[in-house]
Order: C-alpha cells, then structure tokens, then sequence
C-alpha cells in the first residue's frame, strides 16, 4: 500500500459525509462518482480505516488517498507520445479515446509500464502514477510522478491551483474573446477564450480554433462554458449539437501547456505540446469546402 495523498480536516464540519467532503479534495477524485469509485476499491482512507461513503467527517481527522495495489499492472500496448521525462516525473500526450487510469485494461497507466523508466529515487514508485485525470474523449498533456515525493509535490500544486493549464479547441462559430465565469455543477468556474483563427464552413457559418485556460478544475469546464455561450466544441457528444458530430474524429479539445514548479529544483517548468494534426486537417477540408462551393456558385451565375 502506498499513500499517494493525505488530507488533515482542520476546519470545523458539520453534517458532512465523507464521500462530499472528498470531491475535489484530491486532483484524481474531481466527481462525486470518482470518489464513490475510490472508495469502492478501497483507496481513500479515514483515520487509518477503509472509507465507506456514509461516514461523517469531524475536525482534526485525517483523509487518505492510498494505492492498495503492490503487483504490477498488466501492460496495455499502446505506444504513447513520451514529451518529457526525468528520473522523478514524465509529461506525456494522452490520445483521444484513452482513460488515464481506473478498475480497467486499456488505460495511459497501464500503457506506460514499460515506456517509462524506473526512478532511481529511494521513495521511487513501482510504476508511474498519473497525478491528475483528463476526460477520455479529450488528449493532451498528462504529469505522471515516478516517486512518492513528485506525487505528493504536483498534488498540492493542484490543489493550490498552482499549475496552469492551456488547451487548444476548434468551436463553431466565432466568438469573442471572453472570460466566462458560468456555474458549473452549481460551483464557481472561471475560463478564459482567445479566438486564434476562424475559417468559413458551410455545415457551421464558421469554425474557430480558440485557446482556453481554465482558471478552476470543474469536470467538463471547457466544454460546458463553450457550449453554454453558444460555440460548442466540434465533436462534442455531452454539449454539443447532432449536426457538430463528425463520425470517427471525436472530440477536438486537447491540452496544450502545463506550467508548473519542478518537484526538486522548484523552478518554473513550461511544457508544451503541438494541436493535434486532426485539428488543422478539419480546417483545412473546411476552408476547401468552401472555396469550392463559392467558385461553383460564381461558374453558375
């Protein structure tokens, strides 16, 4: 068993349960239903006892998020993109489609056993544990701490807010750049949108390819404050519209750029990775769509 996270309640409580005082408690269990998950496979701890989610939680006692598992996970086999790795942590690039880890197979975790390196560290991990989630249908930028101490570093830089994060969408329509501070899940949520390009498309008016930096970490943030100002993520099934649907291309969100403090050096580290090439080939097609389209009405009138 290995203790990933740990949580000391030092405020006063009242009437709450555990499994609503763990959402958000810790980068991994960002839901409700991840908590209830966790606790079903008995990784949070409360006062050294298995969480069971109708416990209440009272001042001065202590949360933990532990990983029971000592084998070795199965290897996926997915060559994953390795953007940065050092002896302590690894950034690398999520594929659409791909959970980061969880009771399952096909997960990032799993695929990385046997890319990454072992860390030489004494506190060194077994294999590498992701220290945040990104939704499945979304790619991008994922840290995974290679030792207890790189975990628990990025853990308090997430739980701080202390890490910042850029994505990349392509959105219908063209909207203004904006900050968006729309609820979500009854929460605060703040975003950021900056219009980059826009094209003509005949299916949608317009496309654009938009920056956004989420200022908090609700689930689905992005997408919900997209969709909730009326430009929709192209591809997104939860938020968008049928017509935004493109079969086999998913959704076309990916993160783009962490900031963070290195877990040893403690300086600033920015790590970047390119839009995926499905993003520029969609506007592209859709520039040329519409380029065709246009000369055909001039040949005919």
């Amino acid at each position: 068993m290995i203790v990933l996270e740990s949580h000391k309640v030092m405020e006063p409580t009242s009437n709450v349960r555990l499994v609503d005082y763990c959402i958000g408690l810790f980068p991994q269990l960002p839901t409700r239903n991840a908590v209830k998950k966790a606790m079903k496979r008995g990784e949070i701890v409360l006062n050294g006892e298995v969480g069971r989610t109708g416990l209440w939680v009272k001042q001065l006692d202590v949360i933990q998020l532990i990983d029971p598992r000592n084998k070795l996970p199965k290897p996926f086999p997915l060559e994953i993109d390795v953007v940065h790795e050092e002896d302590g942590f690894a950034v690398v690039f999520k594929p659409a489609g791909l959970v980061v880890s969880g009771n399952l197979f096909r997960t990032l975790e799993n695929a990385l056993i046997d890319q990454l390196s072992k860390s030489k560290a004494a506190d060194a991990l077994k294999w590498a544990r992701p220290v945040h989630r990104l939704d499945g249908a979304t790619s991008g930028l994922v840290i995974l701490a290679k030792t207890l101490s790189a975990h628990h570093h990025f853990g308090d830089q997430f739980a701080t807010r202390k890490i910042q994060k850029e994505y990349h969408a392509i959105v219908q329509g063209i909207p203004n750049d904006q900050k968006i501070t729309i609820e979500v899940d009854g929460k605060q949520a703040e975003s950021t949108l900056t219009v980059l390009s826009s094209v003509p498309s005949l299916q949608n008016g317009h496309l654009s390819l938009v920056k956004l930096e989420p200022k908090t970490g609700r689930t689905h943030q992005l997408r919900i404050h997209c969709a909730e100002i009326g430009h929709p993520i192209v591809g997104d099934q939860l938020y968008g519209e049928q017509g935004n649907i493109m079969k086999h291309k998913g959704l076309f969100l990916a993160a783009t750029s962490l900031d963070f403090e290195h877990p040893i050096t403690r300086e600033k580290v920015t790590i970047s990775a390119s839009i995926p090439t499905k993003f520029t080939a969609l506007l592209e097609r859709e520039t040329r769509r519409f380029e065709r389209f246009t000369q055909a009405e001039k040949s005919s009138n």
